[in-house]
C-alpha cells in the first residue's frame, strides 16, 4: 500500500525538492561530491515520504471518530459475517476484508465482544484464502481481548494489523488487492457513519466527519490512477462514481440535503460490493 501511494507522491516530492532547494544545492556542490549530494537528497526524500506516505486514515481511525460523536452501537448495520462464504474471487475477498475491518473496528470500539470475535473470524477466513493467515492469528485475538476497554490501544492494534495487510499485499506485487482492501474499508466506514442514526443529518458533528472523509476519498481516487489499467481496480473505482458525483460539488460545509445525498450514494456503492 505504501508503494502504491509513493508512486503518486514521489514525483511531486522530486519536483518540489528540486525547486525549493536549487539554490542551496548549487552552493553545496562545490563542497560535496556527487555521491554525497545524492545521499543527502535521498535522505530528504525519505523524510518527506515518512510524513506523507500513508495519509489515509484506517477504518479503526474512522470508526474512532464515530465513537466521539457519542452515538450508540447500531445492531444490524454491519456486513453479516455469513456473507464471507459467498465471496469467491480475490477481488471480492480483498474488498470485504476491508469492509469487515471497518465492522471489526466498530464492534471493538463499542466493546461488543461477540461481534468482535465474529468479525475476526470472518477476516481470518478471507485472510487465509489470500495467504495472510500469519497476520490474523491468535496473538491478535489475545491483544484485542487484553485491551477491550482501552480505545486508543485498540485503534493502534487494529491499525497495525491493517497496515501489515496492505504491506503484505504490496510487497507481493498485489497492489491492486491492497487498494481494494483500502477502498472496502473506506466505503464501510462511511456506511456505518451515515447509518448511526435513522436521521444521520441530525447527529451533531457528523457534517465535520463527512467533510474530512472527502479529503480521504479524493486521495484514494488519486492513488488508484496508476492502477486503472488493472480491471479489478477500474471496476471498483467505477462503482464509486455516485460518491464522486456528490462530493464534487461540496465545499467546507454540508446541508442536511448534502448528508442525505452522501448517505444514498454510499448505500448504492455498498450494495454492489458486499
Amino acid at each position: 500500500m505504501k508503494k502504491a501511494i509513493a508512486v503518486v507522491i514521489i514525483p511531486m516530492l522530486i519536483l518540489s525538492f528540486s525547486g525549493l532547494n536549487s539554490c542551496k544545492n548549487k552552493a553545496k556542490k562545490a563542497e560535496l561530491s556527487e555521491k554525497d549530494l545524492e545521499l543527502e537528497q535521498i535522505q530528504s526524500f525519505e523524510k518527506e515520504i515518512e510524513r506523507n506516505v500513508y495519509p489515509l486514515p484506517t477504518s479503526a481511525e474512522v470508526i474512532h471518530m464515530l465513537s466521539e460523536l457519542e452515538v450508540g452501537y447500531s445492531l444490524g448495520i454491519s456486513n453479516p459475517v455469513t456473507n464471507a462464504r459467498k465471496y469467491l474471487t480475490s477481488s471480492q475477498k480483498a474488498v470485504n476484508m476491508g469492509v469487515y475491518g471497518a465492522d471489526l473496528s466498530y464492534a471493538t470500539l463499542y466493546n461488543i465482544q461477540q461481534e468482535v470475535l465474529n468479525y475476526l473470524d470472518a477476516i481470518r477466513s478471507l485472510a487465509n484464502e489470500l495467504n495472510m493467515s500469519q497476520i490474523y492469528d491468535e496473538t491478535l485475538y489475545d491483544r484485542i481481548r487484553q485491551n477491550q476497554d482501552k480505545k486508543e490501544e485498540l485503534v493502534s492494534i487494529l491499525t497495525e494489523a491493517f497496515d501489515e495487510t496492505y504491506a503484505y499485499l504490496s510487497e507481493n506485487d498485489q497492489e491492486a488487492l491492497a487498494l481494494l482492501v483500502v477502498g472496502g474499508a473506506w466505503v464501510e466506514g462511511m456506511y456505518l457513519t451515515t447509518h448511526v442514526s435513522e436521521a444521520a443529518y441530525q447527529v451533531a458533528g457528523i457534517s465535520k466527519v463527512l467533510i474530512e472523509q472527502k479529503e480521504s476519498f479524493d486521495l484514494f481516487i488519486e492513488i488508484t490512477e496508476p492502477y486503472l489499467s488493472d480491471p479489478k481496480v477500474k471496476e471498483f473505482v467505477d462503482k464509486l462514481e455516485p460518491v464522486k458525483k456528490v462530493y464534487s460539488g461540496l465545499t467546507t460545509s454540508l446541508t442536511n440535503q448534502n448528508i442525505i445525498d452522501i448517505t444514498k450514494a454510499i448505500e448504492t456503492v455498498r450494495s454492489q460490493i458486499i
